[in-house]
C-alpha cells in the first residue's frame, strides 16, 4: 500500500548528475517536483558541498533502530498530512526529497514545504506531525544509485565520512541525513543522497 502511495506522488524520471551553477533549476533528479533550493559551493570526485536556503519542512519523529521501517512509518504520517489531514483540510503538493535525519535510536522524516506554502504551511492535526523550520545550512552530499537498503545508506554515510575526514572538513558527526527522490517503481536512474552538515 505504501508503495502505491509513493508511486502516485513521485514522477517517474530521474537522473544522477549534480546541479552546477549554470544548470536550470530544478535539477532533473527532483523529478519535476519542487525541492529545496541550494547553491553548489564545490564538487569533488567524492562529494558535493551545497548551501541550502533556509526553508520550512513538515516533519515527524519515529523511534527505533530500523531506518527502512522508520522511513515508511514517517512517510505514511506525512502523506496523510499532505492528503488533507490538516486543520485547513487542504491537499499539499508532493515535493522531493523525502529527507530523514538519522540519530541513535531516532529518526526525523520530513517533506519539503512547497514554495507557495512556505510563509504559512497548513497546520497539522496529527500532534506527532509538525512544521520544522530549518536555517540556512551547508551540506556535504554523496549520491549513489539503485534501490537503497539500510546497509546502502550506512555504507555511503561511512564513505562520505571517510572522504570528509581525509579532506579535513569540519562537520557534525553525531547525525546524518538520507534523501530519497524516487518512487519504488522507478527502476532506472535512481538518485539517493546522504548528507553531513558542515560545522563552523
Amino acid at each position: 500500500m505504501l508503495s502505491l502511495l509513493i508511486v502516485t506522488t513521485l514522477a517517474s524520471l530521474a537522473a544522477t548528475s549534480p546541479v552546477l551553477p549554470n544548470q536550470t533549476w530544478p535539477p532533473s533528479f527532483c523529478n519535476k517536483l519542487e525541492c529545496p533550493k541550494y547553491t553548489m559551493v564545490k564538487s569533488t570526485a567524492d562529494y558535493e558541498e551545497r548551501t541550502y536556503d533556509a526553508a520550512k519542512w513538515t516533519s515527524t519523529m519515529v523511534s527505533g533502530t530500523d531506518l527502512d521501517k522508520a522511513s515508511s512509518a514517517g512517510f505514511r504520517k506525512l502523506f496523510n498530512y499532505i492528503s488533507g489531514e490538516n486543520k485547513e483540510k487542504v491537499k499539499v503538493n508532493m515535493t522531493a526529497p523525502v529527507l530523514t535525519m538519522v540519530e541513535p535510536g531516532q529518526f526525523t522524516v520530513s517533506f519539503f514545504v512547497p514554495f507557495a506554502d512556505q510563509a504559512n504551511p497548513p497546520e497539522p492535526t496529527d500532534p506527532t506531525v509538525f512544521t520544522n523550520p530549518l536555517a540556512q545550512m551547508t551540506a556535504f552530499v554523496r549520491h549513489f544509485g539503485g534501490y537503497a537498503s539500510d546497509r546502502d545508506w550506512t555504507k555511503n554515510a561511512e564513505a562520505l565520512e571517510k572522504s570528509l575526514d581525509a579532506a579535513k572538513e569540519s562537520y557534525h558527526k553525531d547525525v546524518y541525513y538520507t534523501a530519497g527522490y524516487d518512487s519504488p517503481f522507478q527502476p532506472l536512474h535512481r538518485h539517493n543522497e546522504v548528507w553531513f552538515i558542515k560545522s563552523d
